[in-house]
């Protein structure tokens, strides 16, 4: 399936409800896409289906999701899979987001090291997006494909610092030549990624999603935890 059906699929294809993942405080649906004769795996996540947080503005974690996408593109790397926007959703606006199938029991807090060494752009993409949810069953690798892949970034953009995640084992690191090329691209948003972004979060959002490119670029390693808060989410798994 090459990414331009994938394209229309998302954006025109009738979603069929499959059922409802329990797990998480956000409701989420597994969906599928219908188009052309092909039917095709998703994640759906509608605004309504959000709960009010006191540090995130309400109904923009769909939003967010979608993001995050638009800024894995930009970066290269492929982390997040394909994710859309759709206004008719059957419970109303939501991301749409295409079903990766993997092991939920390989995650982080059991893979192998060889595994655990890939992760890197996973952990300054979520320093660049300031996450605040990088729960350990939240990265994993494809069936297959053996691509590596992140999901669930609702809870990311925010202006002050949120960053919460399981993975710290590059602190102190130095960032290779490739990953900081990546990331000074990023200093100075594309004019095409800030018409993406925009549709999704606030100017000063955006501005601070610069920032953290350049705060990364010029200290050129990886962050420590920082040691006036919490740095882990809650749970971890």
């Amino acid at each position: 399936m090459n990414d331009e059906f994938l394209q229309h699929a998302f954006a025109n294809g009738q979603l069929e409800l499959k059922g409802q993942f329990t797990l998480g405080s956000n409701y989420t649906f597994l969906v599928t896409v219908i188009h052309e004769g092909q039917e095709i795996a998703a994640v759906y996540k509608p605004q309504k289906g959000e709960q009010p947080l006191w540090d995130f503005p309400e109904n923009t974690l769909a939003g967010r999701e979608v993001a995050a996408f638009h800024v894995s593109q930009a970066l290269g790397w492929g982390l997040v899979p394909y994710t859309v926007f759709r206004e008719d959703g059957p419970y109303g606006p939501g991301s749409l987001q295409q079903f990766i199938e993997y092991n939920p029991n390989y995650h982080y807090f059991n893979f192998k090291s060889a595994d655990k060494q890939k992760l890197r752009p996973v952990v300054l993409f979520d320093h660049l997006t300031n996450n605040a949810d990088r729960k350990g069953s939240h990265v994993f690798f494809e069936k297959g494909a053996r691509r590596l892949r992140a999901i669930d970034h609702g809870l990311c953009f925010n202006v002050d610092d949120k960053l919460r995640t399981v993975i710290w084992d590059f602190a102190g690191e130095p960032i290779s030549p490739e990953y900081l090329s990546a990331l000074q691209g990023m200093t100075a948003l594309p004019t095409a990624l800030i018409a993406d972004l925009r549709q999704y979060l606030n100017a000063d959002e955006v501005a601070a999603l610069a920032r953290r490119a350049e705060l990364l670029v010029a200290a050129a390693v990886f962050p420590q935890p920082p040691p006036d808060r919490r740095a882990f989410p809650y749970p971890p798994l």
